[in-house]
C-alpha cells in the first residue's frame, strides 16, 4: 500500500511537472509569435492585441489592464476583467509615478482601481516610464515568481519594441523635416540677390543670417535702365517655415509689381492687399522701400512699420520714418505718406532688420540703436562691403558666446555725390 501510494505521488509529480513543461512550451510558443510579429513590423495596435491574448490564454491571467504613454497620457491599451469605473489617470499619476520599475506586489492600495489588482508591473525605457501592467487572479498558484518573470520580460519586449518603432518614425520623419527645411533654405537663399549692382555713383552690400536654417527677413535691389534704382528690405513676423514661405510669396509679389514701374505708393499698397489675402490679417510684414534717382539724387520712400533706416550725410543721422503701418494687418492701409530727400553730398543708406539691436551680451545687454547709430557715424565713409564686414566683427566681439536672437539682416548703401 505504502509502494502504491509513493508510485501515486511519483505519478502526480510527474504529471505536475508535463503540465508545467506544456505550459512553458505553449508559452514559449506565445512569446516566438509575439517576436515574430515584431520582426515582421506588425502595428502598435496588433501587438498590444497580441499581448493581451499571450496574457489571457498562454498566461491565464484573468484579470489585467495594461496602460501604455502616449506622450504624456496613460491610455488602456488592453484589459481583461477589470472594472475601469474608477479609472482616472488625473488620480493614478502619482500612484503610478511612485510605483518604481519592476515587477511589486501590491500591498494596502488606496486606489479603487488598484485595490483590485495584486501584482503591479512598471516598464522602463532608459529612465522613462513606458507602461504599467496590473495583474491579478492567476490561473495556478504554483510558481508564481516565474510566471511573473516570464510575463515581465514578453511585456517589455513588446513595450520597448513599440516605443523603438514610434522613436523611428520620429527619427524617419524628422529627417523628412530636415531635407525639407534644407531644400527650403536653399530656395531661399536663391531668392535673395547674389550680386549686388553698383557703379561710379553708389555701391552696396548686404549680410544676411537668418536665425534658422530658414528665416522671414527680404530684401532686394533692382536696377532700370534710366538710372534708377529700387531696393527694400523686409521682415516677416515669426521665424522658420512658415515665416520663409511668406517671405517667398512676398518676393514673387514684388517682382511682379516693379517691373511694371509703378509708383512707391502703388507698390505699398499692392503688396499690402497680397499680403492680407495671404495671412488674413493673422501674419504682418515690415517693409522699407526706396527708390534713387541717380541723376536728381533724389530718395524716395515709404516706411511701413519698419525699423527706420539710418541716412548719414555730412555727419548728421536722419532716421527714414515717413509711410504707414505695417503691411497684411488690414486690408486697406489707412495712412500713407511717402517721404523724400535730397543728398547734396556723399552718404550712406543703412537699412537692417531689428535682429541687429536685440543681440545681447552675457550681461543681458542689447547692442541697441545707440551703439549701432556710434559705430556707423564713426565708421560711414568705409567702402559698403568693409562697413558691414566690421560691423560684423563688432556685433560678434560684442555678444561673446551668446546666440543670436533672430534672424539678421543688413543692406548698406554707399551714394557718392
Amino acid at each position: 500500500m505504502a509502494d502504491f501510494d509513493e508510485m501515486r505521488n511519483v505519478l502526480a509529480r510527474i504529471q505536475a511537472l508535463e503540465n508545467r513543461i506544456g505550459r512553458q512550451v505553449f508559452q514559449l510558443r506565445g512569446l516566438m509569435s509575439v517576436t515574430q510579429a515584431i520582426n515582421e513590423n506588425v502595428g502598435a495596435d496588433a501587438l498590444f492585441e497580441m499581448l493581451g491574448r499571450f496574457l489571457s490564454f498562454e498566461m491565464q491571467i484573468r484579470r489585467f489592464t495594461l496602460l501604455f504613454r502616449e506622450g504624456n497620457v496613460w491610455k488602456i491599451v488592453s484589459n481583461n476583467g477589470a472594472d475601469l469605473t474608477h479609472f482616472n489617470t488625473d488620480e493614478l499619476n502619482p500612484i503610478l509615478a511612485a510605483h518604481g520599475p519592476g515587477t511589486k506586489k501590491l500591498t494596502d492600495a488606496a486606489h479603487p482601481f488598484v485595490q483590485q489588482f495584486e501584482y503591479g508591473l512598471q516598464v522602463m525605457h532608459k529612465s522613462t516610464p513606458l507602461a504599467y501592467l496590473y495583474m491579478a487572479e492567476f490561473h495556478s498558484d504554483d510558481d508564481v515568481v516565474g510566471q511573473l518573470d516570464f510575463v515581465t520580460a514578453v511585456t517589455n519586449v513588446v513595450a520597448v519594441a513599440i516605443e523603438n518603432k514610434r522613436l523611428f518614425k520620429e527619427q524617419v520623419n524628422q529627417k523628412l523635416i530636415n531635407r525639407e527645411v534644407e531644400l527650403a533654405a536653399e530656395i531661399q537663399q536663391a531668392l535673395v540677390p547674389r550680386r549686388l549692382p553698383s557703379g561710379l555713383n553708389y555701391e552696396m552690400s548686404s549680410i544676411y543670417k537668418p536665425h534658422f536654417a530658414v528665416g522671414g527677413d527680404y530684401y532686394d535691389v533692382v536696377e532700370f535702365p534710366d538710372d534708377k534704382v529700387a531696393f527694400c528690405i523686409a521682415d516677416i513676423t515669426g521665424k522658420g517655415v512658415s515665416a520663409a514661405l511668406l517671405m517667398a510669396n512676398f518676393q514673387a509679389n514684388f517682382h511682379a509689381l516693379v517691373p511694371r514701374r509703378p509708383s512707391l505708393e502703388e507698390i505699398v499698397h499692392e503688396m499690402n492687399a497680397a499680403v492680407h489675402r495671404v495671412t488674413d490679417g493673422d501674419r504682418f510684414i515690415t517693409l522699407f522701400i526706396g527708390k534713387y534717382d541717380l541723376h536728381t539724387h533724389t530718395l524716395h520712400y515709404i516706411n511701413a512699420g519698419h525699423t527706420p533706416p539710418f541716412l548719414i550725410m555730412d555727419g548728421e543721422v536722419i532716421r527714414l520714418t515717413n509711410g504707414t503701418t505695417v503691411l497684411g494687418w488690414m486690408p486697406e492701409l489707412p495712412f500713407l505718406e511717402i517721404g523724400g530727400i535730397c543728398l547734396t553730398t556723399d552718404a550712406l543708406l543703412f537699412s537692417y532688420t531689428d535682429g541687429l539691436t536685440d543681440v545681447c551680451n552675457a550681461a543681458g545687454e542689447d547692442f541697441s540703436e545707440e551703439k549701432l547709430t556710434q559705430f556707423l557715424k564713426e565708421n560711414a565713409h568705409l567702402p559698403a562691403k568693409e562697413l558691414n564686414t566690421k560691423l560684423l566683427q563688432h556685433v560678434e566681439a560684442f555678444k561673446g558666446d551668446e546666440p543670436y536672437p533672430d534672424d539678421i539682416t543688413v543692406l548698406s548703401c554707399r551714394i557718392f555725390k
